[in-house]
């Protein structure tokens, strides 16, 4: 187990790199079910042949779920998460396709309503086995300093 990491700890530009995961068939019908998404674009792989994408793209939900999942490689005491802005789809994402997500530490400031924690702030990218970034947004989390700023 590794050693919790505060604030303090962090160094801007940090970068960490998820193993990979492929996509599979299962995965949109457990997703479908779970959310109530039965969307054509997500379970219809004949009317997505006619369709700009020749096949059935993943939930941009089960994008997120399973990019971010893929994260959790690491359990940090000291730190919990805010929330995430500016998320978008750039690419789409297929059955087959193998992903991984790879973060960047852009920014860290301090939390103006608790000052023992810091704000750190992830620049979160989902890839896909060709580079293409699937998914992007920034990953709020905060993080007990060893001494309150």
């Amino acid at each position: 187990m590794e050693q919790p990491r505060y604030f303090d700890d962090h160094v801007l530009g940090e970068v960490r790199k998820t193993n990979g995961r492929t996509i599979t068939e299962t995965d949109f019908v457990v997703h479908a079910g779970h959310t109530g998404d039965f969307f054509p674009h997500h379970m219809d792989a004949e009317a997505m042949k006619e369709s700009p994408w020749g096949q059935r793209i993943a939930h941009g939900t089960m994008t997120f779920a399973i990019g971010i999942g893929l994260t959790a490689s690491v359990i940090n005491p000291l730190s919990f998460t805010y929330g995430y802005e500016r998320l978008r789809f750039p690419k789409p994402v297929f059955i087959g396709d193998t992903i991984h997500t790879e973060l960047t530490i852009t920014g860290l400031e301090p939390d103006p309503k608790r000052p023992d924690h810091g704000r750190i702030i992830e620049q979160v990218r989902v890839l896909n086995q060709r580079g293409e970034t699937v998914l992007a947004c920034d990953h709020i989390y905060l993080v007990q300093r060893k001494i309150a700023g």
